[in-house]
Formats: C-alpha cells, sequence, structure tokens
C-alpha cells in the first residue's frame, strides 16, 4: 500500500502517517494475519510492505482505520511490488528523477525494519536485491547525472521565484541530510551569505564550518530570518517550528521586505497559516513538481537504460522466489522420506540384531544405502518440482502436495479463515 506524490498533495501524505515509525511498524506487524512488514517514509511517500496470506484486506483495514482516502492509495499486488521497490531504488519514482537520496533513505528504513524483527527471509530478499540494483543503475548509467535531490530543487525554485540568488542571505533550517545537501547545493551559486540553524548547535556548526557558512544558535532562528532574504526549511520536527505569531513578529522588523520561505519538510516545519500573511511567500513540497519536471528532460534519455536492468532484475529476483516454493516443498517431501527411512532402517537392524550381532560398520552401511535409494528416487522429482516452480505450474505444485499430504495446519487454518 502506498501514498506517493503522483496522486497525493503533502497534506493528504502527512495524514496518511499516524505516531512514529517504531509505533506503526509492531502496530502493523502484531496483526495475526501479517508474517512480515516493512515502512517507507520519506518527504513525498509513505509506502507499506507486507507478507500475509491476505495482505490487501490487511492493508484496506488498516487504511480504513486511518482514513486515509482510497483516491490517493495505490495497492500493489506481489509482482507489481517488487517492480516498485527496483523503480523506486533506481529513482524512477521519485519527484525528482534518478535523485540519490531515496536509496540511502531506503537502506536505513529497511535496517529499521529488520532490527525491529519485523522482516524475514521474503521481503529480506526483495529489499536487498532493491538496494543493489540502485546502485548497479547509478553506476551503469547517468540518471543521476548531477546528483539532482528535493534539497537541490528547493534551491532552484528559490532561484526561480526571486529571478537569481546572487548576494542574497539563505537561512536553512535543519542541518541533517537533507539540510546539508540544501547547503552545499546554496554554496554553488553565488549567494551572499549562508546562516544554519539547528536544534543541536553543534550539528550546525559543523556543517557551517565545513561550507563557510555561519551557525546560528537555535533560540536566535527568528532574529536571523528577519534579516534573510531566504528560508528554507528541513527539520524532522514532529509538528510545526514556524506558526503565524512568530512570523508576525518576524515581519514587524522588515520594514516590509518581503519574504521567501520553503518549506521541505515532512510532516510540514511551518504552518500554512504563514503564507496568507503580507510579504511572506511560503512554498512547500508540491511546488517542486515544475522543477522536477524540467530536470525529467534531461534525464528521460537514460530512462530506457534503467527499465531495461529494472526487467533484467525483476526475472532474476522472481526466479529466486520460485526456487524458494520449490526447496520448501521439498524440504517437507525429503524430511517426510528421511523419517520413513530411519523407521525403516531402525526395524531392519533390530531384526537383524535378533539373530547376529551388528556392528557400526554393518549399520552404517544400512543407513548409507537407504539414504541413497531416497536420493536416486527423488532426483528426477526433484528436477521436476523446480521447473514447475520456474514456469509457475501451481496446479502441479499443488497436486505433488496433495499426493504426499504435505499441507501443514497453518496452511490449512489459513485457507479455512
Amino acid at each position: 500500500m502506498m501514498v506517493t506524490h503522483r496522486k497525493a498533495a503533502i497534506g493528504e501524505i502527512e495524514r496518511a502517517w499516524h505516531g512514529n515509525l517504531e509505533t506503526l511498524l509492531s502496530r502493523i506487524h502484531s496483526h495475526e494475519l501479517v508474517e512480515e512488514c516493512a515502512v517507507l517514509k520519506t518527504c513525498n511517500r509513505v509506502e507499506i510492505y507486507v507478507v500475509s496470506p491476505r495482505g490487501e484486506k490487511v492493508l484496506f483495514e488498516f487504511a480504513k482505520t486511518a482514513r486515509v482516502s482510497s483516491r490517493i492509495i495505490d495497492f500493489h499486488d506481489h509482482k507489481e511490488s517488487l517492480r516498485h521497490l527496483l523503480r523506486l531504488t533506481s529513482g524512477l519514482e521519485s519527484m525528482i528523477i534518478g535523485e540519490d537520496q531515496i536509496l540511502g533513505q531506503m537502506k536505513m528504513l529497511y535496517l529499521m525494519a529488520k532490527k525491529a524483527g519485523a522482516t524475514g527471509w521474503m521481503l529480506d530478499t526483495a529489499f536487498k536485491k532493491a538496494i543493489q540494483v540502485g546502485k548497479r543503475v547509478r553506476r551503469e548509467t547517468r540518471i543521476n547525472e548531477e546528483s539532482i535531490s528535493v534539497g537541490s530543487a528547493a534551491v532552484d525554485l528559490a532561484e526561480e521565484i526571486l529571478g537569481g540568488l546572487e548576494g542574497t542571505s539563505v537561512l536553512v533550517i535543519g542541518a541533517g541530510e537533507t539540510g546539508e545537501l540544501i547547503s552545499r547545493s546554496l554554496m554553488t551559486r553565488d549567494i551572499g551569505a549562508l546562516y544554519v540553524t539547528n536544534r543541536t548547535f553543534g550539528t550546525a556548526l559543523s556543517l557551517a564550518v565545513e561550507l563557510g557558512g555561519t551557525a546560528i544558535s537555535f533560540d536566535r532562528m527568528k532574529g536571523q530570518m528577519a534579516v534573510s532574504d531566504v528560508v528554507i526549511s528541513a527539520t524532522s520536527a514532529p509538528h510545526y517550528i514556524l506558526r503565524r505569531e512568530d512570523l508576525e513578529e518576524v515581519m514587524e522588523s522588515r520594514n516590509k521586505k518581503k519574504l521567501l520561505i520553503i518549506d521541505i519538510a515532512n510532516p510540514r516545519d511551518v504552518d500554512e497559516a504563514v503564507g496568507e500573511m503580507d510579504g511572506v511567500e511560503l512554498r512547500n513540497i508540491d511546488g517542486l513538481r515544475e522543477i522536477s519536471a524540467e530536470h525529467m528532460k534531461l534525464r528521460m534519455a537514460e530512462v530506457e537504460k534503467v527499465e531495461a536492468i529494472i526487467e533484467e532484475e525483476l526475472r532474476l529476483l522472481e526466479a529466486k522466489y520460485k526456487r524458494k516454493a520449490a526447496e520448501e516443498l521439498l524440504g517437507k517431501l525429503y524430511s517426510r522420506a528421511e523419517n520413513v527411512k530411519v523407521q525403516e532402517c531402525n526395524r531392519a537392524m533390530n531384526k537383524l540384531s535378533a539373530r547376529h550381532t551388528l556392528g557400526e560398520i554393518e549399520q552404517q552401511v544400512l543407513m548409507d544405502m537407504s539414504h541413497a535409494i531416497v536420493n536416486k528416487i527423488f532426483a528426477e522429482p526433484t528436477k521436476v518440482l523446480k521447473e514447475a516452480s520456474e514456469r509457475d505450474d501451481e496446479e502441479f505444485l499443488k497436486c505433488v502436495t496433495a499426493l504426499f499430504e504435505l499441507e501443514d495446519e497453518d496452511e490449512k487454518d489459513a485457507k479455512a479463515s
């Protein structure tokens, strides 16, 4: 299930997110029908992945409980979800096509889900492949040329609105990953001065010193806004850090000089009411769509190459899942045969022991012989089962399962429900 910038505005994406990541993961993973889950949250998407016999039902119920409009939700099946993951890490699903930030974000959020014990073989396989494909795409194509990101797009937007950034004073609120991208992008323009603020002053100071800017303590932020031309905010705060009353205080000392504020945080840093004030121009992530469209034109030549890599890797990933299904079935079959082999060998040795003394060598010969018989009998069926799995012959696999009564109680219960 996903809510992204393709269908939803920033406010709708915010409303699709309730509580922190750990709480959401725990809530979904505790559902009786969910075996594995992971959540991806960035500034323009909230995506939930589950492994479940009734995945769409579970996610539909979750969306309904969270009061997320079906108009902005996409539900994907297994194959669609895998393709989407590969497209996502390759940069094809980003607002800024080819951007690099998504790859690091996915790695971090996947590891968080894994650490929480919410993932297993199915999602581990999918996410590891997606991350590998994202790296391959950037190594073999030019889809990420110039390393355009949401942060640099925000700077482009400011430049477009003001007609240039030469000589301007810019305040960046937030010194995390996105704040750093914004600041680095600003220093490639001929701005007059860069100021960086962060709740942790040391983080702001480190970034400012590295880039030749000036660090401002968080409690002096409004004072710096009073003398800045542009403010770009990108913190991870769960609430507004700037409200209308804060800006009223700032604007009183600006003598009606216009202030441009670009808020690319999710949840938003700046109250929407600020945009209604005279002298303030407030933009958010939705305003980056036009910038994205311009960059897309420059990178579309590489998209075909990226999609070819994705389809190649998707076939390999699907084959791995199919082999897994056959291996699980074969594991049950061999386990059943092993039990029979041990029982019959023990019975034969008991009968022989009643008449003769059996040494370790004789017992081992019997065990080895029975083991060889089982392996030879199952050699061809093993090959046939794997081939049937790879060509999606589910009916054949079901017949084998029924023939040898390999369905376990959990699977029977899941079907019954």
